[in-house]
């Protein structure tokens, strides 16, 4: 196991090297500047177009705000609690000023991502809507390029039994053995047999549950931590200090923290920035692919609130709370960590909160990358495929929540980043596609004013 562990450490190691970042934040950037920065411009237009996506707005399987919410189910996840609270225990307070910048400029990446994945999109012999980076290769670049888009399937079947299963089922059954002594085995079989059950109903079953879940979970959370930062005001402009100043520079040794370099600080935050959001990887256009919308443009606005609302929000409450309340140099790190962070601000519920945070988080995100990688085995194998996967899908989740933490995250960081390469690339050669058709979405006088 511990050769398994250095050959993988040692390819993570490669992949997110500096030319991985320049690749996603550079993307990102070439975006949002090709667009003008409408991602940021027209942010209020997205949460119009999320409330009217209510209800139908053309064909597909599910309403563009189940859409964002089966979305959202994926990404809201550990990466929210643990990923943050891993992030700045290794890399400094620094690491959560990436995340900011891989977010901002993922706005523009997840933008780009729906609109593609509307555009591209087919419909299989069950009569369901599939699309995502796939997709948008093999019909938007054509046949030369189907190596690329196999090789995505391949990255992102894979990549969802680490990101979005084993990570996820690992890190509910260590926080509920923590504060009630549940065995982890127990964990995982509960989680499988729940997810099993949804799973019987598919997209359809998977988006109602979400659009259900993931806003009471989320609007919790949050409401938890700004609790947490109200009783600690005083001390958020010294820690907002903090992420600014190591964000540019070493961060010193303290206390149980070790001290982090620069590149660390920045490869920490943009790793489990993109884990968390995960706009550039290519997942989320796979759900989005599936909204009852005819237009392009309008679903690219409700895809890009995903990574402001994850990121942006989520994950900024979890990294001021681990701030403020003075935990980060404590010496623990993952979900550890946000426990210890959330218990020092509420002492009397605030690890509760965290434990069932994590759980619910982590239960969506299995049954949003269950989604995931179903279409990319129908992508490379046929409908037949899809009855074997969701078998395998739930027999894995107890094996997940029995693992090591660290070997699960490292697995899950590197098949991230080779999932990622394929879409960044279909991004870059698609955005004049992209560009053309938000310049011709916005001069129309009605949408301009929007």
């Amino acid at each position: 196991m511990e050769v398994i562990a250095d050959w993988v450490g040692t390819i993570n190691g490669l992949v997110w090297g500096p030319p991985m970042l320049v690749l996603i934040l550079g993307t990102g950037l070439f975006l949002m500047v090709g667009l003008r920065l409408m991602p940021i411009l027209k942010l209020g237009y997205g949460f119009k177009r999320l409330w009217a996506g209510r209800h139908s707005q053309g064909e597909g399987n599910i309403t563009p705000f189940n859409a964002l919410m089966t979305s959202l189910a994926a990404t809201v996840g550990t990466g929210n609690i643990a990923g943050v609270a891993t992030a700045i225990a290794i890399g400094g307070p620094g690491a959560l000023f990436w995340m900011w910048c891989t977010a901002l400029v993922g706005m523009a990446t997840k933008y780009a991502e729906g609109v593609l994945a509307v555009k591209y999109r087919e419909v299989d012999e069950k009569g369901n809507y599939v699309g995502g980076p796939m997709y948008y290769i093999k019909n938007g670049l054509g046949r030369r390029w189907l190596w690329l888009g196999t090789a995505f399937a391949i990255f992102g079947g894979l990549a969802g039994f680490g990101i979005g299963n084993m990570v996820q089922a690992n890190s509910v059954s260590h926080a509920l053995s923590g504060s009630f002594a549940i065995p982890e085995l127990w964990s995982g079989i509960a989680m499988a047999v729940v997810v099993g059950l949804v799973l019987i109903g598919g997209i359809r079953w998977i988006a109602r549950v979400a659009g259900k879940l993931v806003p009471f979970m989320a609007i919790a959370y949050v409401i938890g931590g700004l609790v947490v930062l109200a009783f600690n005001i005083e001390q958020i402009p010294q820690a907002v200090y903090q992420i600014v100043l190591h964000a540019f520079s070493p961060t010193a040794a303290a206390g149980g923290f070790a001290g982090a370099t620069l590149m660390m600080g920045i490869q920490m935050g943009v790793a489990r920035g993109i884990f968390s959001n995960e706009a550039g990887l290519g997942s989320a256009p796979i759900a989005h692919a599936a909204a009852q919308s005819n237009d392009p443009i309008q679903q690219g606005t409700v895809a890009m609130l995903g990574t402001f609302i994850d990121t942006i929000i989520i994950c900024t409450i979890t990294g001021l709370v681990i701030m403020v309340t003075g935990v980060w140099t404590s010496g623990e790190t993952g979900a550890g960590l946000s426990s210890a962070a959330f218990s020092a601000g509420l002492p009397s519920v605030g690890g509760y909160i965290v434990t069932f945070g994590l759980a619910l988080f982590a239960f969506t995100t299995i049954l949003g990358w269950s989604v995931y990688g179903e279409r990319c085995m129908e992508y490379l194998f046929g409908i037949r495929a899809i009855v074997p996967f969701r078998l395998v899908w739930v027999a894995v989740i107890p094996v997940g929540a029995t693992l090591e933490l660290d070997f699960i995250w490292l697995v899950a960081d590197t098949l991230n980043a080779l999932m990622a390469i394929p879409n960044l690339v279909a991004l870059l050669l698609l955005s004049p596609i992209v560009f053309r058709m938000t310049r011709e979405y916005f001069a129309d006088p009605i949408n301009r004013r929007a």
